[in-house]
């Protein structure tokens, strides 16, 4: 049963980390076009190919039989997570859309292509470098032997979080303030930062 734990972690973090990012709003965009299964099983597609590469990354990577390898990408996995809360908190400056990724983006959107592919293709590209694939990265390194929980545990808190944009967005976005849930979402991966570093510690001496 050990395979639950990084299982939750994986789902939770990634569930409260997607909610309100760019790749729901796209996903909300193209609810309206197509299945709600189709458009799930895109999201679905893309978090395996995007987390599930950052998971395999980030376990190979810890599987280095290197104690102080393993001591120092543990640090890297918590302040990671310390900092994506704490910058969360900081005030946001308007972003041009103009990059390359958004550019990229734009061109796969207005594509002809079957919308669960565009769903799929966008996740792959949107969530490089993002704080769900970085999450996921550090999830590999903190728990290199639980690969399938992680994996299976992004997935499913992908679907279940864009699942919420399609069926209860309306209901949540007059219930719920968009800042309320950035807010949970920074202090959880805060708390999962600390957590991590106390276990450190305690391993340590």
């Amino acid at each position: 049963m050990e395979f639950i734990y990084p299982f939750f972690i994986s789902f939770i973090l990634i569930f409260f980390a997607e909610l309100g990012d760019k790749t729901q709003v796209l996903v909300l965009s193209f609810s309206t076009k197509d299945r709600a299964k189709n458009i799930l099983l895109g999201v679905a597609i893309g978090t395996f190919f995007s987390h599930g590469l950052a998971i395999l990354f980030g376990s190979n990577l810890a599987s280095f039989q290197n104690e102080s390898f393993k001591f120092y990408s543990q640090i890297f996995t918590y302040s990671t997570f310390l900092l994506f809360g704490i910058i969360g908190f900081l005030p946001k400056k308007e972003l041009n859309d103009n990059n390359s990724k958004s550019s990229i983006l734009q061109k796969i959107t207005s594509s002809k292509l079957n919308y669960m592919l565009i769903i799929a293709i966008s996740i792959i590209i949107g969530e490089l470098g993002d704080k769900t694939f970085l999450a996921s990265l550090g999830l590999g390194l903190q728990y290199p032997n639980y690969k399938l929980s992680l994996i299976t545990g992004s997935i499913f808190g992908m679907v279940a979080s864009n699942s919420i944009a399609i069926f209860f967005g309306k209901i949540l976005g007059n219930k719920l303030n968009p800042k309320f849930i950035e807010f949970l979402s920074n202090i959880l991966f805060i708390i999962f930062g600390i957590l991590g570093f106390a276990n450190l510690f305690f391993n340590f001496f």
